[in-house]
């Protein structure tokens, strides 16, 4: 008797420990007693910003890129002899028998060539560099901010430390690195040998041209006139990239993923969850526009979903 009232007790133990609580939540539900910071989207405008360092520079060297794709047939430009008061042609793009002009602007001058003559180039490809006559303000662009930069520049201002500013700043030229340029040496008159006339030797100009140097990822911009700059200050450069009007937004901490495609945790009415994709937009680093993907009626979860990064782990939202 004994030994049946103890297999008794032991199968009632096990089939105790198996059994699911009565107060055990439904799958899908937070464990009882979790905290959870919830929001829902709001409307605000929104606007791209990014702040870069710079420095007051002399004569910055800025690079101008190809319009269109096609070969690069470079002109001999001769040694300025003070700062052009016009547009310098310095290079045709040729495409189907045409040609579009590539030319220095006003008060700038031909700084080097940065592809070979006769090469295939495509539309955006810094192919000449330029020098700035005078004052210019340039600040160095790193890897993290390449791509928050190279797009559209809808407004520059710059401040001077301690100095002028804010003002607005006109872009040089392209935001890429450029390499080394190279500036050929004038060609030799062509010799006729049954000609008694002796060849006479190509003009100088001024200063023989110095080839520009090779720079990292930088923007170069001007003032205005009236702004007082010393070579050396330190400035700080505020870029402007793009603006919308009533985006629908969510904090940051909310969403996984940064650019293009992400993932929030949706909260339904009957506490339930669903991961879903959203499309984003803009963000200034609080909060994150919300393209699609989401209404101003639904409530996501705090922090956002966890992802699994390449090696199959899980990577946490922006926020976390």
């Amino acid at each position: 008797m004994r030994r049946i009232l103890f297999v008794l007790a032991a199968l009632g133990l096990v089939t105790g420990c198996t059994a699911p609580k009565a107060n055990d939540p439904p799958p899908g539900l937070a464990d009882r007693g979790t905290q959870v910071t919830t929001a829902k989207p709001a409307r605000q405008d929104l606007t791209n910003k990014v702040s870069l360092s710079g420095k007051v520079t002399l004569n910055p060297t800025f690079g101008l890129v190809a319009p269109i794709d096609g070969e690069i047939r470079y002109l001999d430009v001769k040694t300025a002899t003070g700062t052009p008061t016009k547009p310098t042609k310095v290079a045709n793009i040729w495409v189907s028998g045409k040609a579009t002009a590539v030319e220095v602007p006003a008060g700038a001058v031909f700084a080097g060539r940065l592809v070979d003559d006769r090469s295939k180039v495509t539309a955006g490809m810094p192919i000449v560099s330029a020098r700035q006559a005078g004052y210019g303000i340039v600040a160095d662009i790193d890897g993290t901010q390449a791509y928050q930069v190279s797009d559209q520049l809808q407004s520059v201002q710059a401040q001077i430390k301690s100095g002028p500013g804010p003002f607005p700043c006109t872009v040089l030229g392209t935001l890429a690195a450029l390499p080394g340029g190279t500036i050929p040496e004038p060609k030799a008159p062509v010799v006729n040998p049954s000609s008694s006339v002796a060849p006479v030797a190509p003009p100088t100009q001024g200063q023989p041209q110095q080839p520009s140097e090779a720079t990292g990822m930088r923007l170069v911009c001007t003032g205005p006139a009236d702004a007082k700059l010393i070579n050396g200050a330190a400035a700080t450069v505020e870029i402007i990239t793009a603006k919308v009007t009533g985006a629908l937004v969510l904090p940051v901490e909310a969403v996984a993923g940064s650019q293009g495609k992400g993932k929030v945790e949706v909260i339904k009415d009957d506490q339930t969850r669903e991961i879903r994709e959203v499309e984003l937009g803009l963000t200034d680093g609080k909060v994150i526009e919300i393209k699609s993907g989401l209404t101003e009626a639904e409530t996501v979860a705090i922090p956002g979903p966890s992802i699994p990064d390449a090696k199959g782990g899980q990577q946490p939202g922006m926020g976390k």
